[in-house]
């Protein structure tokens, strides 16, 4: 396998890793149950039941659209007859489905819990009808016998699949596609309630040709999720970012260590459950030699300039790679060289950690990208951010990090690019446009 598809593989074990722990399942929606109960008995939910049931349902749609785009992503490697590739995108696929079941039974005896998740929500712009498009697409005929498919070549090479995974230290990833195993018989018997119209795919013979059409299939089945998640009529097919190599090459010798760069993709999937314009941040690090000179703190890997948590993880990441988007601003800390030491240590300690699909403020043991920076500059110098309550929760949106900073003067606004315009704009004609993205 080359270094690409190795890279890919490894990111898809950190991005399940991450996922897996906030898909519903019977255990974690036993509070949304008993709200439904009530609710389906009065008739209507109340406003703290709403949101909790939102937050469950918010969390579920993120993780869905990050597991088939992983799934998606894995496609073009599925020839290389490498038999881990299939064990995570099965085990991915295998988790969606059962997760997807446990909300739909919730809503499909309550109607009251239905007509609440169908209902569109503009904070996170999610349209009407959503549960009712994913359970047609789970019921679909065609679907389930894709996901058939691929169970039954999982059944078949369940011994080289496991041994494969263990052999690549992804024990964890066997061992929960082993517990996906019971959900196997049940959906056999009956898989939301629907009956199999489909004849199974016999994979009694697993030749080269047999395991690429189960692979085609599995990969099939994302396919329609992927176009159903993407944002239409926001960009044309293939037209790539507005941040090109020029442009980054124009502001690179203008970067400070420790800016903090809030970014945007107009057409990702992603800014569909984040409120705002600005749905993305990032700490820069700066290269080797600006390190030095400045007495920070350097790190193995030395062609890294961002630190950056996204979906695979926290990482050290190229600057071209935290660049490829469509809009940014860079806020620049108002902080001496000593206090812009401690952060960027403080920030360098969280590297390697998965990355928090919960969102969840309260524990360091996975971050979400405004969180790294949240925790980097937190408690240095003046720097006092405080956390809102967002879908349940307390966090810090990116919007809300450029709100505090500016308010209460702890960043300046270095430049921006793609608000209005294919240029980068500093002073305060970069501030202006800043503050003409903000939502009051």
């Amino acid at each position: 396998m080359d270094r690409l598809s190795e890279d890919v593989l490894q990111s898809s074990c950190h991005i399940l890793r991450g996922v897996q722990i906030t898909l519903p399942s019977r255990k974690n929606l036993e509070i949304e149950i008993q709200d439904a109960d009530r609710a389906q008995a009065r008739g209507y939910y109340l406003p703290d039941e709403d949101e909790c049931l939102r937050e469950t349902y918010l969390r579920y749609l993120s993780g869905r659209s990050v597991l088939w785009q992983m799934i998606d992503e894995l496609s073009p490697f599925l020839k290389s007859k490498d038999l881990r590739i299939f064990g995570l995108a099965f085990c991915a696929a295998s988790m969606l489905m059962r997760s997807s079941s446990y909300l739909i039974g919730l809503a499909r005896e309550r109607p009251v819990v239905l007509a609440k998740l169908d209902e569109a929500e503009p904070r996170y712009q999610i349209p009407r009808k959503t549960l009712t498009k994913i359970y047609r697409y789970l019921s679909s005929p065609r679907n389930r016998w894709r996901y058939r498919q691929a169970r039954n070549f999982y059944e078949h090479t369940r011994t080289q699949i496991d041994e494969a995974l263990q052999n690549s230290d992804m024990q964890d990833i066997a061992a929960w596609l082993a517990k996906e195993e019971p959900y196997f018989d049940q959906s056999k018997r009956n898989l939301l309630g629907a009956i199999l119209t489909y004849r199974a795919y016999s994979m009694s013979r697993r030749t080269s040709s047999g395991y690429t059409k189960v692979m085609f299939h599995l990969f099939r089945l994302s396919g329609s999720a992927i176009a159903e998640m993407k944002q239409p009529f926001i960009k044309t097919e293939g037209q790539g970012k507005r941040v090109t190599a020029e442009i980054i090459e124009e502001i690179r010798s203008k970067l400070r260590p420790g800016d903090i760069f809030i970014t945007r993709h107009d057409d990702a999937m992603s800014n569909l459950f984040l409120p705002g314009f600005w749905p993305h941040a990032a700490l820069y690090i700066g290269p080797l030699s600006n390190r030095d000179d400045l007495g920070l703190p350097t790190h193995r890997d030395h062609s890294a300039d961002v630190l950056e948590a996204k979906k695979d993880g926290v990482k050290l990441r190229e600057l071209e790679e935290t660049l490829s988007v469509d809009s940014f601003v860079i806020l620049r800390p108002k902080i001496s060289t000593a206090e812009l030491d401690q952060a960027l240590e403080k920030a360098l300690t969280h590297e390697g950690k998965h990355y928090d699909f919960a969102f969840d403020f309260r524990k360091a043991e996975r971050l979400c990208c405004t969180e790294l920076v949240y925790r980097a500059f937190h408690g240095i110098g003046q720097w006092n951010l405080k956390l809102i309550k967002q879908s349940g929760h307390f966090a810090l949106p990116a919007e809300e990090l450029i709100r505090q900073g500016m308010q209460k003067g702890l960043v300046d606004v270095a430049m921006i690019f793609g608000v209005d315009g294919d240029t980068v704009e500093i002073g305060k004609k970069a501030q202006d446009l800043l503050l003409s993205t903000l939502k009051d």
